[in-house]
């Protein structure tokens, strides 16, 4: 058996591989993701003083500590049994939405954008941010770099840091907006419109202009149909910071609607002996492996995910958006709902996220002109100890899927159990089926193996954006360890481990 391995995967946070092993035919038999790394958040978090957890968890990795430090503090509204008031979550919302917008422009222009403005085909040292601008100009890569810069200015104005923020408490927040510094917010969101739809723009004329790209992203070589999972208002449009938790079906039938709290009625997790991330899959289907179709429990939550379980967008330019993207991919609205089929083609993700960065950037400009953002009733102070015997659960959307985040604690409110349910994780499963899919559809037999073909297995997990970090887990206790000595070529000469 042949074995092919791509190592280190590229343009994503942490640390990962993938390992193809062919049969004596030279067709591609298995594939496994492979994350080595492991953080542990979830067991030393044990014994802190709950209270710590939104400055605590935010640490786990710097590209997403605002969907942390928010997940956070929700838990600890319900863990102490406090409603922030109303002003509170909308600067909360306020800061997130300028969070996304920073996000999903790094995955864009940084990320996942190479394999497409640059190119599938490029040279490995072309595929980066630089190839990028080299190929749509300087004064373009000039405004991701503004776009980015203006809102880490807003989330530091408001969170207290430019990363990893610490103005999120138990029941609110800890420092009021100004009305000069809402100005100056008004202003930055006015720019992200303006940038959202040069993107889209963009998106339009590179990507779904290029007959060949759009081939690719309707091809099957990236499509597989999983449940789709995201969170809804009760309108059942998108929404990050706030709502229910919806899922449906291959087909977009409702599946389950819950509220956060209720999460682990709905998905369950297990482990596999080859990666440290752990495997969620819905509870009332049950683990049937990593496979497709209605009778397996695996889901995803994405952006295409957080499209799929809607009824729209909350803003107008993101509905019409959301309306040609489901016209251009050829779905229609199922009848009686307000509801378009799912789109499966995973390659759509990208296009999903601009729509979502759109969304981001109004639903800012819809905060930042709001007359309550700049009220000082910003916290209700917890009355007294913990008060939710079966813990605190605090949700919202990270750019990479829905985050949970869920405490128990003593009557000090010292923590005594920790789970996190995070983007990444929740899409373990179809990342790995996905990158498997794309390799038996890439390589086979009486096909020279090019580069460019191993850069198009890598775009299968890409499309998910995966986070690392925050994502791994393992059983306590157990820590697996290889050391391996190599020369200078390469070749092992020694290696010791624990297992």
């Amino acid at each position: 058996m042949k074995r092919i391995t791509i190592d280190p995967i590229t343009r994503l946070e942490g640390h990962g591989r993938i390992e193809i092993f062919l049969d004596d035919a030279g067709s591609v038999e298995n594939v496994y993701f492979q994350v080595p790394e492991l953080r542990g958040f979830e067991q030393f978090c044990v014994g802190r003083q709950a209270e710590e957890m939104p400055v605590i968890t935010n640490r786990i990795c710097g590209v997403c500590p605002e969907a942390h430090h928010m997940a956070s503090a929700k838990a600890l509204d319900v863990l102490f049994g406090v409603e922030p008031p109303p002003a509170a979550k909308k600067v909360r919302e306020l800061l997130y939405s300028a969070f996304y917008v920073t996000d999903h422009t790094t995955h864009f222009y940084a990320l996942g954008g190479p394999d497409f403005i640059v190119g599938p085909d490029a040279p490995p040292s072309e595929r980066n941010l630089l190839g990028v601008i080299h190929k749509v100009g300087v004064d373009i890569g000039k405004q991701v770099i503004a776009c980015r810069r203006r809102n880490h200015e807003v989330i530091k104005l408001l969170g207290g840091r430019p990363i990893h923020p610490v103005a999120g408490l138990p029941g609110g927040w800890s420092r009021p907006v100004a009305e000069s510094e809402r100005r100056l917010i008004e202003k930055t969101a006015r720019e992200n419109v303006e940038f959202a739809l040069f993107t889209l723009k963009a998106f339009d004329d590179i990507v779904l202009k290029n007959s060949s790209y759009l081939d690719l992203i309707v091809s099957d070589v990236y499509l597989h149909k999983t449940y789709s999972m995201g969170t809804v208002d009760a309108q059942n449009r998108v929404n990050f910071y706030d709502g229910k938790i919806r899922v449906v079906d291959q087909g977009g039938n409702e599946f389950a609607k819950y509220d956060a709290r209720d999460y682990a009625d709905h998905i369950a997790e297990r482990v596999e002996p080859w990666s440290y991330l752990k495997f969620p899959y819905l509870k009332n289907i049950g683990w049937k492996g990593l496979v497709d179709g209605a009778d397996s429990g695996v889901y995803t939550a994405t952006p295409l995910s957080r499209l799929n379980v809607s009824d729209g967008m909350a803003t107008p330019l993101a509905q019409e958006a959301f309306d040609r993207f489901y016209r251009t991919m050829g779905s229609e609205k199922i009848a009686g709902t307000g509801r378009y089929f799912p789109v499966h083609h995973r390659l759509a993700t990208h296009w999903a996220r601009l729509i979502e960065l759109l969304y981001a950037a109004e639903r800012m400009l819809e905060l930042a002109t709001d007359p309550e953002i700049t009220s000082t009733d910003l916290r209700n102070i917890p009355s007294g100890p913990v008060v939710a015997p079966m813990g605190g659960v605090g949700s919202v959307e990270a750019p990479r899927g829905t985050l949970t985040h869920h405490y128990f604690a003593d009557e000090r409110g010292v923590l005594t159990k920790v789970n996190l349910v995070v983007g990444t994780t929740n899409n373990h499963a179809a990342i790995s089926m996905s990158i498997k899919h794309a390799a038996q559809k890439l390589i086979g037999p009486g096909r020279p193996l090019k580069e460019s073909d191993l850069n198009m297995v890598e775009m299968a997990f890409r499309v998910y954006d995966p986070c690392m970090s925050c994502a791994t887990h393992t059983l306590p206790g157990r820590m697996p360890l290889v050391v391996r000595v190599r020369d200078r070529a390469g070749n092992t000469l020694q290696a010791v481990g624990r297992s």
